[in-house]
């Protein structure tokens, strides 16, 4: 953002979408169902001490519009295999597993990521299906040839 830029800034309370508790994007209308609007909204998430918002600049003006959600607004939507585990985001960014981050909640499993929350959906755990392990009732993860506990919040 320049000097010359103005910003407006709209409040999730004031904001006319929101995303689900499984990462989709709503508005009074019911779910967005055009893909690439879906992505477009997906890559313009952000994150500041204010919450999630998304954003965009149009000429010299900086939209920022944050919205509601529910628990997180990223989800780790594919898991890429290489040397180590990356979690590839809604937003698609990628960061790295860090299996002493999990933890599951309600039937979810998450992960702490700096200070934020991801959310792994169905696909991503299908992906993570051979490493996860539900041993006497406590949830491992093997990784590398290390079995790491997943604990329960």
């Amino acid at each position: 953002m320049t000097d010359k830029n103005r910003e407006i800034i709209i409040s999730k309370e004031d904001a006319v979408f929101w995303m689900d508790g499984n990462g989709g994007w709503h508005n009074i209308h019911g779910a967005f169902e055009h893909k690439k609007v879906i992505a477009y909204f997906n890559r313009s998430i952000e994150y500041d001490a204010d919450g999630y918002f998304v954003s965009q600049v149009r000429g010299d003006v900086v939209e920022k519009v944050y919205f509601r959600y529910q628990e997180t607004a990223l989800f780790a939507v594919d898991i890429i295999q290489n040397d180590d585990l990356r979690l590839l985001l809604n937003t698609r960014k990628q960061v790295p597993l860090n299996p002493k981050k999990l933890f599951i909640r309600n039937d979810n499993l998450f992960m702490h990521f700096e200070n934020q929350l991801i959310k792994f959906t169905d696909r991503s755990m299908i992906k993570l299906s051979d490493r996860l392990d539900d041993a006497n009732g406590q949830f491992t993860i093997h990784l590398k040839g290390v079995r790491y506990t997943i604990q329960e919040k």
